[in-house]
């Protein structure tokens, strides 16, 4: 793994599904991440997944070219995007370029290395950013340890399902 400092305090996670609902509000999420930023937190961890992960990127790829933020890369294994579609590694591998910080978690792929992307983002933030619309999955497994660790969690779909 490398060796990048992060500051739990000012740095938040993302987490979410891969498949998003034609209707995302991406305005929404802007004006949360903002909200954020206004609050103190200048560092991002992002999985780099599809869906969720790489909308949040983008948004705050705008962002901050107005605000001096942090976005950091936590890649899960580095083979990651080998099942993503041909657009969906071509951005994928645009927004890695463009990271301000990589974190490599695993070498090669294994049956437990995205949970482990994400009990390390969880690990390493005071805040978690997720979109979550059912009860089970990596994205709610990741905020029901957030719980556990008492990371405040916001949902951005309004609700969250019991954890």
């Amino acid at each position: 793994m490398n060796d990048i400092i992060i500051n739990k305090y000012t740095a938040c996670a993302v987490t979410g599904h891969r498949t998003l609902p034609r209707n995302f509000d991406k305005e929404k999420l802007k004006k949360v991440f903002i909200k954020l930023i206004k609050d103190g937190f200048n560092t991002f961890l992002v999985g780099m997944a599809v869906g969720f992960d790489t909308v949040c990127f983008q948004t705050l790829e705008k962002l901050r070219e107005e605000y001096p933020i942090k976005i950091i890369a936590c890649i899960p294994c580095r083979n990651q995007s080998c099942r993503f579609s041909e657009n969906q590694k071509i951005e994928y591998n645009r927004m890695v370029s463009v990271a301000d910080e990589k974190i490599v978690l695993s070498e090669e792929y294994t049956p437990s290395c995205m949970q482990k992307r994400n009990e390390f983002m969880v690990d390493n933030c005071a805040f978690l950013v997720s979109f979550l619309m059912r009860n089970y999955g990596g994205s709610y497994n990741t905020v029901r340890y957030a719980a556990k660790k008492q990371v405040p969690t916001v949902n951005i779909v309004g609700k969250l399902y019991e954890i």
